[in-house]
């Protein structure tokens, strides 16, 4: 593991323990080179996948880009990690059983737009603004006034 500091692939672990919801091994290491602490966690993959983009393109299937997205919609929200790390690791284990290689990018959106409903309406309106590619506010609008129905 390259140490985030030095970039010295020279680190021991020092600690290691399940996540809260057992989807991952979380492990603190120490970096032999100059002493930095940090933090890596393994996962299993079942599988690799692969996102088919509304343009055509395919893509890896890329969980970090997807915990990117959900913690900028969460920005400056109170919502609680363990909670979002449970809701994130749900979709790619949904993801990863559906038994096909490729997945609709829509799809990855819509699994997000219904987790982040449950965790905070303000990311929810965030993310499915970009999701849905708001252009004015009678988009927004529009989506609440769905939302409340």
């Amino acid at each position: 593991m390259r140490c985030p500091y030095c970039t010295s692939t020279d680190s021991q672990v020092k600690d290691s323990r399940p996540t809260e919801d057992g989807s991952a091994i979380r492990r603190r290491r120490v970096c032999n080179d100059c002493g930095g602490r940090f933090t890596t966690f393994e996962r299993v993959q079942l599988r690799e996948l692969m996102v088919a983009k509304k343009s055509g393109k395919r893509a890896p299937f890329d969980r970090d880009k997807l915990e990117r997205s959900v913690h900028t919609a969460l920005r400056k929200r109170d919502a609680d990690p363990d909670r979002v790390e449970r809701m994130i690791s749900g979709i790619v284990r949904q993801l990863e059983s559906r038994g096909e290689g490729d997945i609709p990018s829509g799809e990855i959106g819509m699994l997000v737009m219904e987790g982040l409903k449950q965790i905070d309406q303000v990311a929810y309106v965030r993310f499915a603004s970009v999701y849905k590619d708001f252009q004015n506010a009678e988009d927004f609008e529009a989506f609440l006034r769905e939302m409340e129905q």
